[in-house]
Formats: C-alpha cells, sequence, structure tokens
C-alpha cells in the first residue's frame, strides 16, 4: 500500500470508531430540570441526606407562612424530625419554566406542583452552579389565590393577622 494511503486510511478508522462519537451534551436547562425532579423525588421519599445535598451552602427557604425564611441550617432542623420518621412532602410538578443566565452559572425557575393535601402549589426560585453541580439557592413555595377568590382569602388572612396581633398584647 503507497504510503500516500496510510493517513487517509488512519483517518476513516478513527471516524468510524464508535468510542470517538462524541455525544451531544445537553444544555444547562436540562440539569437544572434533573435537580429540581431529584429534589421532589428526595422530599417524597423523606431521604434528607440527599435532599439536602441539592441546596447550596447559602441556601434559603420561604415556605407558605409569612414568618417561614430559613437559612438551609434552619430548614433543616425543621425538616429533618419529619425525615426521621419516614415523613416527607409530595409535590409533582405539573409545569416548569427555566431561564438560565448567559453565564451559565445561574438560573431561576417557576413550576406548578400538585400535592395531595394543598391542591395547586408553585415553587419558585434560583438556582447555582456550585462545585460543578446545579445547587437550589433559594426556594420559595407559595399556594396560588385565583383572582376571583383573592378577596376574600386576603380578607382572612388580614383579620387572622389582627387576631394574632392583639393575642400578643
Amino acid at each position: 500500500m503507497p504510503a500516500l494511503f496510510r493517513p487517509l486510511i488512519l483517518i476513516l478508522a478513527l471516524l468510524a470508531t464508535p468510542a470517538l462519537a462524541l455525544e451531544p451534551v445537553p444544555p444547562p436547562e436540562h440539569y437544572v430540570h434533573e435537580t429540581l425532579d431529584q429534589l421532589h423525588d428526595a422530599a417524597a421519599k423523606a431521604d434528607g441526606r440527599r435532599y439536602f445535598a441539592l441546596y447550596a451552602k447559602n441556601a434559603v427557604y420561604i415556605g407558605t407562612d409569612a414568618a417561614e425564611r430559613w437559612t438551609l441550617t434552619e430548614f433543616r432542623a425543621f425538616a429533618e424530625p419529619y425525615f426521621a420518621q419516614g415523613k416527607g412532602w409530595t409535590y409533582k410538578p405539573r409545569e416548569r419554566h427555566v431561564t438560565v443566565h448567559a453565564c451559565a452559572c445561574v438560573a431561576w425557575f417557576d413550576e406548578l406542583l400538585d400535592s395531595e393535601s394543598y391542591g395547586t402549589s408553585r415553587g419558585t426560585g434560583v438556582m447555582v452552579l456550585e462545585d460543578g453541580y446545579w445547587k437550589v439557592a433559594q426556594y420559595a413555595l407559595t399556594f396560588p389565590i385565583p383572582n376571583d377568590l383573592a378577596k376574600g382569602m386576603t380578607a382572612e388572612i388580614k383579620a387572622f393577622e389582627a387576631r394574632a396581633k392583639q393575642e400578643q398584647k
């Protein structure tokens, strides 16, 4: 075989090798979705170790009550006793929107969730790329109120807060 054909044969052999075929790299949004799915799965299975590993070191959790703004340490102290008893919480994503910043190091999301206990809920938050993994930096859980019910519901909340304030006196 002439020396001229050897490089051509080598190139063709390399191109035909499946091990060298490059898989497309999923976009960052894929990994954000994956992390949020893992978060909900770990919560439903009361797997505290896995659940809290998905949060950034300086994460904040904002619960449904106006008083619930917890650092990761505070949230862990609240949730771990439930997880230790095998009690988690199940929220199934119905719809999710994810936006990744141009730096590909921060993302924000909102998701509609279904829960047997509470019906429709909304989770919103911020994710950061930390040590090569997408982590939850802030998560806020809310109960969306239909506009037709908002006046009545906010009136109930105002009355509740007024009673609580009176009881503190």
